[in-house]
């Protein structure tokens, strides 16, 4: 919610009761028709909400208010709501949202951008603040401790799906042959098996493919595309190595070991090696031998499935951890558009659809990131460039007569939205949210499937203000 303070002597007449302040009340949470009522207007009339451009499922409404505690409900669809992420009690209209305006706001005002089209305000006087909750840093440590609690005593068993199926790699297997089954089987990366050695020795990735193209691009490479029909898995890892210079004491390439985890192993455990090998995916592996042989691979365990396992478990409580309710702009999180005249150590990489798919492989690359939000000339949010979205250019054998340099991430785009990805809907490709979203809402994004990274855009415009990736979440929960 938003809050502006109106000169106290204003006039009735200029729309605002003196001694009175504008609140914005916000609905996240979609509907055909949604109304508002609460003791700030005597519960004696609805006031329609209109759903913010851009985002049809957040609706929001002015309302003037007294300072002092108020009780409101959401009227949605002909049915009585109240929002359980906010504040809320059991009062004499049923479970209600309450808000505390206190006479000192103790805020420090800032002029705001743009409001709704349709709200015709005089912002001169409209000064609009974000009233955030404010917990203590112990209060912080708490929910954090039992969080961690939480994943400490659930194991990766937790993640294994009723059914399902994980795909693996032989590692004799041709690079462009593994390229296309990647493809068809709609997954962005699989587990590699060394049948000589009878056991998994790493994964391919999108990442590997996108670093392919590029020698496949560069005039003074060595591999070719003749050549993908028989280089193999194991001899680009080898050659990948070396790109890498990553060798041993005799000067032999050696290729990064697997990072794997056990079925007993706990979530925590699971969470901390994603972040700290900086992996998309830890395979989970079981062996009933204790020399490991004959291993199984039951599931391919991310930072989205632990997530989904907090949510499930806190979703009912998460008025219990406080930490939750915070407003994500109040909090380290994420990588956010510096503002004129701030540093910013970590810049936001973002291109236009005409840049070339060139320049967004090596941003991709370069910059270390997984995502790239693309926009329009008013930095408006537009779509998204993925690591696998690289994928798509194996449909009908794209990336054999095409140029990275001349082909535009908006073409690239455009190959991916005629494919099917069953791992990646594409309605749910750019999720986005508000900076005074709580970072329970935006653990909610996450929880929908797909999702990877939540786009920090301005009401309104879209314009891009952030971005927040599974990464950001649990490296601030886990401290």
């Amino acid at each position: 919610m938003f809050v502006s303070r109106m000169d106290s002597g204003r006039e009735a007449g200029g729309g605002v009761a003196a001694g009175t302040v504008l609140m914005r009340f916000v609905w996240p949470h979609g509907g055909r028709s949604v109304l508002i009522t609460g003791s700030f207007n005597g519960w004696g009339e609805l006031v329609a909400m209109a759903p913010v451009e851009g985002c049809p499922r957040v609706f929001q409404a002015i309302c003037s208010i007294t300072p002092g505690y108020h009780l409101y409900k959401f009227y949605v669809d002909g049915e009585w709501r109240y929002d359980e992420h906010q504040s809320w009690v059991t009062s004499e209209y049923g479970l209600v949202n309450t808000l505390l305006f206190p006479m000192d706001a103790n805020c420090n005002p800032t002029m705001g951008s743009e409001l709704h089209a349709n709200m015709e305000l005089d912002n001169e006087h409209f000064r609009r603040v974000e009233v955030s909750p404010t917990i203590s840093e112990a209060d912080v440590q708490a929910s954090r401790h039992r969080i961690s609690v939480f994943l400490s005593t659930q194991t990766a068993y937790e993640l294994l799906p009723k059914s399902g199926k994980v795909v693996a790699l032989d590692v004799d297997l041709p690079v462009k042959q593994a390229f296309h089954i990647l493809y068809e089987q709609g997954v962005p990366m699989a587990p590699l098996w060394d049948f000589s050695r009878g056991q998994f020795v790493g994964v391919l990735s999108a990442l590997d493919f996108i670093l392919i193209l590029r020698e496949l691009g560069n005039h003074g490479s060595n591999l070719t595309e003749e050549e993908l029909d028989t280089h193999t898995i194991a001899a680009w890892k080898e050659g990948k190595a070396y790109l890498n210079r990553q060798f041993d004491g005799h000067g032999r390439a050696v290729t990064r070991q697997l990072i794997h985890a056990g079925p007993f192993d706990n979530l925590k455990e699971v969470a901390l090696k994603i972040l700290r090998n900086d992996v998309c995916t830890v395979p989970i592996i079981h062996s009933s031998s204790d020399d490991g042989s004959f291993p199984q691979l039951l599931h391919l365990a991310s930072l989205s499935g632990i997530l989904k396992c907090i949510f499930r478990y806190f979703r009912h409580v998460s008025g219990s951890l406080s930490v939750l309710q915070l407003p994500i702009c109040s909090i380290p999180l994420g990588t956010w558009v510096p503002k004129i005249g701030e540093s910013n150590g970590r810049p936001l990489a973002m291109l236009r659809p005409s840049a070339s798919l060139s320049a967004a492989l090596n941003l991709l690359i370069h910059a270390q990131v997984s995502s790239i939000p693309i926009v329009d000339d008013n930095d408006s949010l537009v779509d998204i460039y993925c690591r696998s979205d690289i994928t798509a250019l194996a449909k009908d054998r794209v990336y054999t007569h095409i140029n990275l340099n001349e082909m535009t991430i908006h073409q690239a785009l455009q190959l991916g939205q005629d494919s099917f990805y069953p791992y990646e809907l594409r309605s749910q490709r750019c999720q986005m949210c508000l900076r005074s979203d709580s970072l329970f809402k935006v653990m909610e994004r996450f929880a929908n499937p797909g999702v990877r990274q939540v786009i920090i855009v301005e009401a309104g415009s879209k314009r891009v203000e952030g971005i927040v990736t599974l990464s950001d979440i649990f490296r601030f929960l886990l401290g």
